[in-house]
């Protein structure tokens, strides 16, 4: 081999060695990457194992925690069914459940208990298999009740939708309240409640109640016999006082008549109160509506208390707001007694100085409501702070016993307070002591709306009245009660002004006071106003055209009946009144009240009598008392309705000596008209009388 071929395989050798070497470090390469790679995944793999052990560790810890809770939680659900399972034997109601086909799952000791002396329940038991012995064992107390009609009952009970409860009575007497429920699967809880104590204390209660309801009644029974017996006499007493006192008596006579008078009307105060009292503490007082006159009402009280201001130097004053109407809706014979009993208590503890009745008003922002106000001031003795509460208390005194000056039984202020409570409204009194006292009562009223107003529709040519009256108040009374009735009202003070008067513009009508009406006649000879003159009282009592006090529907009646016929009417006849009446000496006071009245009065004894006088000759009015032998005074106007059901209705006035709850109300049912209570007083006699004659009067110029 030569040189050249020798070299050229040197350097085929050495370029091999070379690229085994590049070859082999190419693969050192590989392999060294290989092992990084292999390194790495060892490495992760040998952190998941632990990571895995972890985990494993972990749920090992878990699974006996659980493990450890299930056993806790099985302990407790023992714990909790043991005092479940306790307390419902312990429980003196049954407990029981049953499934959907009705067989009883679970239950109670005392569910159980009732059916241990007829063989015993158990589980497995049917429901109706617990009716049948029920019914067969008698344990159920059906009381008279038909058997099948329970069962059924019973059955059905369960098959509605909202199961009622029902009480059953056991042979024991125990009785038991069923209150079942249905659960989500169909089945049926069952509670049967021990209700034996609460239905021997309702029954207690009855009895309690019946009780308490007789003795109410007999109470109610004492004081309307009580009442009764009371005023019969009482009617005689003041009555015949009243009598005496119209005749012409010396001094000494006088003041013995009028003692009696004043010391009969105290003691029937006295009763009156004891009355109202005992209603308002048993709650049986009720409200009784009708249109009145707030502003006549005030006058009234007035007139009423006039007599217990004579031997005092005290001016009774009345201030009705003219802003205030006097037409309302309201219980007038309590707000009257609220009134009078305020005007009263000022009266006895005011020796000199001026009583002021004030009343006011703000109506309602919406409706015919109106608030009234009604203030009584007075310059008495006043009342100190301490005692301001305490005058409102029953039988309570502005003095101690010791050394009372003035007599009460105390219960006056105590029934205004709760009257006035009872209409909803509130009493204050504002005082100094020395100076004088404020009493106030704020009442609700409801304005009368025109419709409920009686008529006073007078001839149209009456337009103008001329009034001459002494009194202040009685003069601003009258011309607002004129005006009230669409009658101009010139009013004049003395006998220039009146004359002046007369010839300047004729009146319609003439309204004069009884002191002046001499002198008035004497201006009036020769003129057509001659027999226009209406004759008006100046003290109670008086004989005049207008007595005093007045309504305004008497004041209607004799304007109307003046325009008729230029004078004040009469009727043509005697007016002819039937009297029922069982008492002699009452038959006497009516006989004397009446005497001088141009009337026929025929009295009889007993209801039959007077519906044979009825049926004899038809009266004008019939005056009845209600308490009287045989047939009383309802079903004798019972009986007189049905006589008269196609004729012409008599008048018939209620005189009763009862005044409790409800005793109006049944003699109207009756069919009587008005109510009166013993004693009588003459003036609202010949008030009823008159009102009969001028109705008969208009029926005549009607016709």
């Amino acid at each position: 081999m030569d040189i050249a071929e020798l070299q050229e395989e040197l350097a085929r050798e050495r370029r091999a060695r070379l690229a085994a070497e590049r070859l082999l470090d190419l693969k050192k390469n590989e392999l060294g990457a290989a092992n990084q790679q292999l390194s790495n995944h060892a490495l992760q793999l040998s952190g998941t194992i632990i990571d895995q052990r972890k985990v494993v560790s972990t749920l090992q810890g878990e699974n006996s925690r659980v493990v450890e809770d299930l056993h806790r939680a099985k302990d407790q659900v023992v714990a909790v069914e043991r005092l479940l399972w306790d307390a419902l034997e312990n429980i003196p109601d049954g407990f029981a459940l049953f499934d959907a086909d009705r067989k009883l799952v679970i239950a109670n000791q005392p569910y159980l208990s009732v059916f241990r002396e007829a063989g015993g329940v158990a589980v497995g038991t049917s429901y109706q298999t617990i009716l049948d012995m029920c019914l067969d064992d008698g344990l159920v107390d059906l009381e008279g009740g038909d058997e099948d009609a329970w069962y059924d009952q019973m059955l059905d009970r369960w098959d509605e939708e909202v199961i009622s409860p029902i009480t059953l009575r056991f042979w024991n007497g125990m009785y038991v309240r069923m209150v079942d429920r249905r659960t989500a699967d169909g089945g049926i809880v069952s509670l049967a409640l021990n209700i034996t104590e609460a239905i021997v204390r309702e029954e207690e209660l009855r009895i309690a109640r019946d009780k308490a309801e007789a003795a109410d009644r007999a109470k109610s029974a004492f004081l309307a016999r009580m009442s009764h017996e009371l005023r019969t006499p009482m009617n005689g007493v003041v009555g015949m006082a009243d009598l005496l006192i119209e005749r012409e008596l010396d001094e000494e006579a006088q003041l013995y008549s009028e003692t009696i008078r004043n010391s009969g009307q105290a003691l029937l105060e006295i009763i009156n109160n004891i009355l109202d009292f005992s209603k308002l503490e048993a709650e049986k007082l009720e409200l009784r509506e009708d249109v009145f006159d707030l502003e006549q009402l005030a006058q009234d009280v007035c007139m009423i208390v006039t007599p217990s201001l004579r031997d005092k130097e005290v001016a009774l004053l009345i201030d009705y707001d003219q802003f205030l109407p006097t037409q309302f809706i309201g219980d007038a014979g309590r707000i009257r007694q609220i009134i009078l009993n305020l005007v009263g208590n000022a009266i006895k503890f005011t020796e000199c100085g001026t009583i002021m009745l004030r009343f006011v008003g703000v109506q309602a922002e919406t409706g015919d409501g109106w608030q009234v106000h009604i203030t009584i001031e007075d310059s008495g003795i006043g009342i100190m702070d301490q005692l301001k509460d305490h005058i409102f208390g029953e039988f309570n005194q502005i003095e101690d016993g010791a050394n009372r000056r003035y007599e009460g039984t105390g219960l006056g202020l105590a029934i205004t307070k709760k009257l006035v409570e009872v209409m909803g409204g509130e009493i204050w009194v504002d005082s100094i002591p020395g100076q004088g006292s404020c009493f106030g009562v704020r009442i609700t009223l409801q304005h009368a709306a025109p419709a409920d107003m009686p008529s006073t529709c007078l001839p149209e040519r009456l337009k103008t009245a001329l009034v001459w009256i002494k009194a202040p108040l009685d003069r601003s009374l009258m011309e607002r009660q004129l005006e009230l009735l669409g009658v101009e009202a010139r009013v004049v003070n003395t006998a220039a002004e009146y004359d002046l008067a007369l010839k300047a513009a004729p009146p319609d009508v003439v309204l004069v006071g009884i002191s002046r009406l001499d002198p008035a006649r004497a201006m009036l000879d020769g003129s057509d106003l001659a027999g226009c003159v209406i004759s008006i009282a100046e003290e109670p009592g008086q004989v005049a055209d207008l007595p005093k006090p007045f309504t305004r529907t008497k004041l209607f009646e004799t304007l109307s009946a003046a325009m008729e016929s230029g004078r004040a009417h009469t009727l043509e006849r005697p007016l002819r009144v039937l009297a029922a009446e069982d008492n002699d000496t009452n038959q006497l006071v009516l006989s004397k009240m009446l005497q001088g009245l141009d009337i026929d009065l025929q009295i009889v004894r007993d209801g039959l009598q007077v519906v044979e006088a009825f049926r004899d000759a038809t009266p004008d009015l019939i005056l009845m008392d209600i308490s009287m032998p045989g047939m009383d005074g309802m079903e004798a106007a019972q009986a007189i309705r049905q006589i008269e059901r196609d004729g012409a209705h008599v008048q018939i006035v209620a005189m009763t000596a009862h005044a409790l709850h409800g005793d109006e109300d049944r003699i109207r049912e009756a069919g009587i008209d008005h109510y009166m209570t013993k004693p009588l007083r003459k003036r609202a006699l010949e008030e009823h009388i008159d009102a009969v004659r001028a109705s008969l009067k208009r029926d005549q110029c009607a016709s």
